[in-house]
């Protein structure tokens, strides 16, 4: 514990907000939960923290009102949000305190739709609260999952006592997805406004700002955050008193509207629901926007060119225009200003129109598609004195802001530098940077040098994808979603992959292929994580295509991927073995390391238990069996095995490993037999050696199946 002083905020608050008056500095303690409780000051956290923190004051501030609420929270792990879910875990006693409520959805859409009935709670007999604060949570592939939810959702609507706020992981890199990620055009395309928030700072205060926004439109609101504000950590100020929202009115049919949530879709309710959403609530989201200053302008007053971001994009705008050498000073002498976009659609006209008012052109920069330079252009079209509008490519047709991958600083520095340098001016500062960027670029995409080594990711020490992604020789096999998908990176042993499918699709891609081809079998490889997740879905699927393909299930008790969370709706291995007995599956083997621990087991009849070292035998035997069939590989996560070994929840394993290197002579076929990265090459004074790396070491114990006398069961 440390004593400090108030310390004050870290940015100034949106436009709109009000910061609590200044108070004499006294002396507190500075503890760890005060990113969660303390509830007037500095606070650091990262930016999954500072959603939850929202949605905790979101519930403080309606209790200080003397409102009835409750709080609900669902969704689906996966990067960036992927430990949103663990951390409310953590907080269960706070989250209790305060009357939240956190139930993990089985998959995206059914998160969503558990949303859309905790907006329906006043309307059934019993109800304990008068609204309930809704967030839901999930990666952009769950967006696009639970679109469908989402939309019956929204179209629904929320209760001006409760709200909900859509938290939409967005992975534009796709650093840890399988495909590069931008969810605003979609939850546009779903009448769902959305908010973009670029650090700590504003993932508190745009959150506010949403549960706001969507009570009082009677729509849901989405905050779209990028792995760098998810993933990211800062000081952020907060206070009862601050970003107080103004919440606008309207009316409809002779009366101010406010929207009744119902989830009567049918016509003529659905047409009604229709017409109250293009006519009264998101006009009502505009007009919150306008009143509470989301969209902020800065810079020039007397300019000739402004820029155009949001979120992250635009404090990388800052950090380009600071490597650039231009502070404040510059921009007003360059006739420069900017505007940060706060909630990105739909887009508030008049901030817009009177941003753009003199200016000769205007540069939108962001990622993916030309999503917000449309809108910008869509609210100037056909203004006399509109100016030139560009983004992703210049006034001559040439690409200036990519398209494809993600922004950064350095990107952004040169389409600025870029249309400066067309004005004609000269920068010295300008021109050193855009120069040195071009520079380092070229240098970093130069061939690697000659002996240079790439590392390439691979599984755990003692992983069970080690042996259960192994496959027969020529086998055709398809990946799938989780941590065996590296064997699109590794593919050695593994078969002649054909690459994977979306969360869920896993095997039906041949449904299409069969007809076609003459391979006579297929392997898919199947997380039980995703299993429970939709991959069930497609097992049915197949059966019912009678497709000649052999699930391979990889039963390893939680989604290691995002964070080790428990599996949500976890059939242990024999109930597993009954329900795909149950569907239609025509045979299935269970393999295991210890298969001792089924010799009372209540499995399907058509079942059968072998030992881990006979899986590929295994599989080349179900391929002989007609229609689909079934390999259940039972081995525990080795990372979520130490984790646990570590707190004391499971015994040390009671045997290592170790080998005597004067015996061992270095021909690394354990190594190879294990594929374990705890099997080191190490050089001695007698030659290449092979070592057991202890401290890494998950005794998985896959390395004594190699052909070596060297090495000693301790």
């Amino acid at each position: 514990m440390t004593d400090i002083g108030s310390v004050p905020p870290s940015s100034a608050p949106l436009s709109g907000s009000r910061r609590a008056p200044a108070r004499a500095r006294v002396p507190r303690t500075l503890g760890l939960d005060d990113k969660y409780r303390l509830e007037e000051g500095t606070v650091v956290l990262s930016g999954v923290q500072a959603l939850i923190r929202a949605a905790l004051d979101q519930l403080r501030r309606d209790a200080r009102a003397g409102r009835r609420t409750g709080g609900f929270v669902s969704g689906y792990q996966g990067s960036p949000l992927g430990g949103l879910d663990k951390e409310l875990e953590r907080e269960a006693d706070l989250a209790a305190e305060l009357g939240l409520v956190h139930r993990p959805g089985l998959n995206e859409e059914l998160a969503a739709t558990s949303l859309m009935g905790s907006q329906l709670t006043g309307s059934v007999p019993g109800a304990r609260v008068d609204g309930v604060v809704g967030t839901w949570y999930g990666k952009a592939p769950g967006v696009d999952r639970a679109a469908d939810a989402i939309r019956h959702a929204n179209l629904a609507g929320t209760s001006s006592a409760g709200g909900v706020l859509l938290l939409a992981g967005d992975d534009p890199a796709a650093k840890s997805s399988t495909v590069p990620s931008a969810s605003e055009a979609l939850l546009a395309a779903l009448h769902v406004p959305v908010l973009a928030p670029g650090n700590v700072q504003e993932c508190i205060d745009l959150a506010l700002h949403g549960y706001a926004l969507s009570r009082t439109s009677g729509v849901w609101a989405a905050l779209k955050v990028v792995t760098d504000v998810a993933d990211g950590a800062g000081t952020a100020f907060v206070s009862p008193e601050r970003g107080r929202p103004v919440l606008p009115t309207l009316e409809w049919n002779g009366a101010p509207y406010v929207h009744t949530p119902t989830a009567h879709l049918l016509n003529p309710v659905s047409a009604e629901l229709e017409r109250s959403l293009h006519e009264a609530r998101l006009p009502l989201a505009l007009e919150y926007a306008r009143l509470n200053g989301l969209n902020e302008v800065s810079g020039a007053r007397d300019a000739w060119l402004g820029i155009v971001a949001a979120g992250k994009t635009h404090h990388d705008l800052r950090q380009a225009l600071a490597d650039l050498g231009l502070d404040e000073r510059d921009l007003e002498r360059l006739g420069v200003r900017l505007l940060r976009i706060g909630m990105v659609w739909p887009l508030e006209p008049s901030g817009v129109r009177a941003f753009a008012h003199g200016l000769d052109e205007i540069l939108v920069v962001e990622e993916k598609t030309p999503f917000l330079e449309h809108a910008v252009r869509d609210v100037l079209y056909g203004s006399s004195d509109a100016p030139a509008v560009l983004g992703k490519r210049d006034a001559a047709g040439a690409p200036l802001i990519p398209v494809a991958g993600e922004l950064d600083a350095d990107t952004v520095a040169l389409a600025v530098g870029a249309r400066l340098a067309a004005r004609g001016l000269e920068l010295p500062s300008v021109d050193a940077r855009t120069d040195a960027i071009r520079s380092t670029r070229a240098r970093m995409a130069a061939p690697p040098a000659a002996g240079a080594v790439a590392r390439t990711p691979f599984f755990c020490s003692g992983c069970p994808h080690n042996s259960s992604t192994k496959a027969p020789e020529g086998s055709v096999v398809g990946g799938g979603i989780g941590c065996h998908t590296m064997i699109l990176l590794n593919p050695a042993g593994k078969g002649d992959i054909t690459g994977i499918t979306q969360m869920g699709g896993e095997g039906t891609q041949f449904i299409g292929i069969a007809p076609f081809t003459d391979t006579p079998h297929f392997l898919q490889n199947l997380g039980d994580g995703t299993f429970h997740h939709s991959g069930s879905l497609a097992i049915r699927a197949a059966v019912a295509a009678d497709l000649p393909v052999t699930y391979k299930i990889l039963a390893n008790g939680t989604v290691a991927m995002t964070g080790a969370q428990d599996i949500e709706g976890h059939l242990p291995v024999p109930e597993l073995t009954r329900w795909l007995a149950l569907e239609g599956v025509k045979r299935i083997i269970v393999t295991t390391e210890d298969p001792s621990r089924y010799a009372r087991a209540d499995l399907a009849d058509i079942a059968e238990v072998r030992p881990r070292s006979e899986i590929v035998a295994a599989q080349e035997e179900l391929a002989r069996v007609p229609g689909v069939t079934a390999l259940v590989h039972d081995q525990a996560c080795a990372a979520e095995k130490r984790r646990r070994t570590k707190r004391g929840l499971i015994p040390p394993a009671p045997r290592r490993v170790a080998i005597n290197e004067r015996v061992c002579e270095g021909c690394g076929d354990c190594g190879k037999k294990s594929g374990c990265l705890s099997v080191l090459p190490v050089d001695t004074e007698y030659g290449r050696k092979t070592r057991i790396h202890q401290a890494s070491c998950n005794t998985d114990l896959t390395c004594l199946e190699g052909d070596c006398p060297s090495f000693i069961t301790v």
